[in-house]
This record gives structure tokens, sequence and C-alpha cells, in this order.
């Protein structure tokens, strides 16, 4: 893959070209059609800026403002405004996304918020196991997952030893259904994001069994679609978000052979737009956050690509003794198989020139406000792009795989959970020492 930067044509990229051209006989655009080329048209304007500047000077364009990132994210630990009030029911999610983007840019916080966030977390947490969305409430798949990941990344001994694994188990098996999947919550929705989170989680705290995963393959594959992608329940559309989530679940669960893996790859990097930044579905607008959702599933697919054939004809070996314990740390002794799928110096310039802010945080796109949600993905996927090119033996990425100054060079993170890679590694020694 060429390492020199993409650029833009914008010869097709004005808006006052449409409908508003005054010919009544001429063709109408949709709301959808007339959203897509404003887009295209911000982000042209953006990308002149590295018009006919310097390859020395272009590194100040293309920095990566880490400083202001922890500014923003340092207030967010501290307070957050009453508009929060709408994510009562999410409280575990703020304390991951802020705090793994903490661990991405190599930040880590004091005991004392250590100390807060774990006492925090540990009245989310259910008697009978699991975690909600704050305290009080009932626990729920999804708040689970980023309660878990939270104290993975904190990743001391109160952190990790403060997850109640047996009540955590049994909470995961009476979300369980007899098509396989996982409800999110008692009486909740069933689909493929509530199992990658169930599995995810019970294979970070070492509780993954047979059990657990019984029937979780068969479903994940009637949700792929047609168009290669994953989509939420079966029969519904391929989904950026829960293609990475059926895929990284596959992985865990050790039923890769069950999908269609070319056709994912296909449906995948074809989301990568002209705006160079990633969209979540067909016909969709892009979004910064998609960075990670996209770019980690063809992350996970680079190391599994040149064995698609293979794995395509090979049958099920799930069995009741089969060992779950390490498949996630397997994965990453796997070499990458071939270079990126994806155009991975593009995304870094749609992610840092387009969705970062420069007084801190990142943001869907340009004309949208910067949130924690999308600064943890954004920082997640900038991540992702970085390592890449990465080959069996290499230590660090290259220069040249790294847009602008090589001080942008974030942490590694998982790409089957998305934790900091070494967040992992600990976790998984901590969970190892015993059974549950």
């Amino acid at each position: 893959m060429e390492s020199s930067q993409p650029s833009l044509s914008s010869s097709h990229l004005d808006p006052s070209s449409d409908s508003d051209s005054g010919d009544e006989l001429g063709p109408h655009l949709t709301v959808t059609q007339e959203e897509q080329l404003r887009v295209e048209s911000q982000v042209a304007d953006i990308y002149r800026c590295l018009v006919g500047v310097p390859l020395h000077r272009q590194s100040l364009v293309l920095e990566l403002r880490r400083e202001k990132h922890i500014d923003y994210l340092t207030k967010g630990l501290n307070q957050l405004g009453h508009t929060f009030q709408v994510l009562d029911a999410n409280r575990p999610w703020l304390c991951y996304w802020i705090l793994h983007s903490y661990s991405v840019l190599g930040e880590a916080v004091d005991s004392e918020l250590e100390g807060r966030v774990v006492d925090f977390l540990s009245r989310c947490q259910d008697k009978e196991g699991g975690y909600a969305g704050g305290p009080g409430q009932m626990p729920h798949v999804a708040t689970t997952y980023a309660a878990v990941n939270t104290l993975v990344t904190l990743g001391t001994e109160r952190a990790l030893s403060s997850i109640n694994r047996k009540g955590m188990y049994n909470f995961l098996l009476s979300m369980k259904e007899s098509s396989g999947g996982f409800r999110m919550h008692q009486f909740g929705e069933i689909d493929a994001r509530s199992c990658y989170c169930a599995i995810s989680v019970a294979s970070l705290l070492n509780i993954l069994d047979a059990e657990l995963v019984r029937g979780v393959g068969d479903y994940i594959a009637s949700c792929q679609t047609y168009e290669g992608g994953i989509g939420g329940e079966p029969y519904s559309e391929a989904h950026g978000g829960y293609t990475f989530c059926g895929l990284a679940a596959m992985i865990l669960i050790g039923e890769v052979e069950k999908l269609d893996l070319p056709g994912l790859i296909n449906w995948v990097a074809s989301r990568q737009g002209i705006e160079l930044g990633f969209q979540g579905r067909v016909n969709k607008l892009v979004d910064g956050c998609y960075s990670f959702w996209q770019g980690a599933a063809l992350a996970l697919a680079q190391k599994l690509a040149p064995l698609s054939k293979e794995v395509s004809e090979e049958k099920s070996s799930i069995h009741a003794t089969r060992d779950y314990s390490d498949l996630g740390i397997e994965f990453m002794r796997r070499c990458n198989q071939t270079g990126p799928l994806f155009h991975h110096l593009a995304l870094q310039q749609y992610i840092i020139l387009c969705s970062q802010i420069l007084e801190g945080g990142f943001r869907d796109k340009p004309g949208k406000y910067r949130d924690y949600y999308h600064t943890c993905y954004c920082l997640s996927g900038l991540s992702i792009c970085q390592y890449s090119c990465m080959r069996d033996g290499d230590l660090r990425p290259s220069t040249s795989d790294v847009l602008g100054p090589y001080s942008n060079l974030l942490e590694p993170v998982h790409p089957l959970y998305n934790v900091v890679l070494d967040k992992f590694y600990t976790a998984h020694k901590f969970f190892s020492r015993s059974s549950f």
C-alpha cells in the first residue's frame, strides 16, 4: 500500500450543482444525498489545508493534541454538566470511555481516583452478579461489559478483585437464550452486541465455558447478511458495530469458520469512503467512531485473511472440554498475515483533521460536537491504524505508518476487547491464577 497521503478531488463536491440550480426538470436530491455532499464539501475544505504545505511543516497540522485531550478527559472525571443526566443509566460507559481514552494516551490515574471509580462500580454491581447502569438499577450485559473493561483498564489488585466472578457467571448464564444468543437484561433484546459483550466479559474474567458458548456461533452466523456484514439480529441490515461484535465473539469462541470471512472483509473495506473515514452502513454518513468498529474488524481479519479459505472448509470442533481461557492471548501471538485491509494512513488523516477538536476531544464529523464516546473510539481507531502494519518481530510501528509526528503514537489496544494490550496481559495473568 502506498504511504503517500491521500487527497480528495473537489470537482464533484459542490452541492450547488444539485436541484437548487433552478432547473425544474433536473434531478432532485434526497435529504441523505444533500447531507452527503455537504459533508464531502466540509471535509474537502479541511484537507485543502495540506495543499502546498511542505512536508516538514505538515507534522504541525497533523499533530495529536495530546495535552488538550487529557485536559478534556480530566474535566469529565471530576465533574459532568447537567446535560449528562440523560446518561444516568450509562454511567459505567462514561467511566470506560474516559479511562480507556486516558490509557490509550499512555496516562494513568492516581490511587485516589482509582478508589473512587472502584467504589462507584462496586455500588453498580448487583448482589446476584453483573453490573447495572447506576446504583440501584437492574444489571445489564452492556454496562457489565463497560464496567469490566473499566476495571481491567485500572488494572490494580483492588480493581480486579472487586469483580464477583461467580455471580457474573450466573448472571450471564441467566441471560442465555435457547437461540444461542444472550439477552441484554431481563426481558431485554437479543442481538449480536449482547452476544459479544457477554462473551468478551466471560473471556476476560476466565469464566468462559461450553455452557456459555453453546449456540452462540450459530446465532451470530444467522445474523450475517447477503452483503457480507453482520446485522444486529437475523434478517437485519449489515452494520459496522454489529459486524465487529459478531466477528470478535466468533474468534473468542473459536468458531470463525461459520462466517463468510471474505464477504465480511469485502463489505467492511467498502465502507471506507471518499472522506477517508468509515461509514457504519451503506448510504450512511462517515462517522469517526467507526474508525474502531470497522477498523478493528479489519485488524482482526488481518490475522485471519490467509486462512479464510481454510477456516471456511473446517467443521466446528467445539466440545464441552474445550479450553477457552487462552484464545484471547493466542490470537495476539499470531502475526499479521497480510498488510492493512484498509487505507490506514487515510483513516489517520480523517481522525486527526476531521474528528479531532483542537481544544480537546473528538467528534463524529465536521459540524458535530465533541463527546467522550467518540473520543474513546477515535483514539482506539487511531491506535489500530498505527499498529496495522506490524509484522512478527517488530517492536514498534515504523515512522512511515504513523501519520504526523511520531509523538502521535498511542498505546496498542487488544482489538478483541478494546483495552490497552498491557492491561489485558495483567488481567489475563490475574484471572488465570484461580478458578472462580
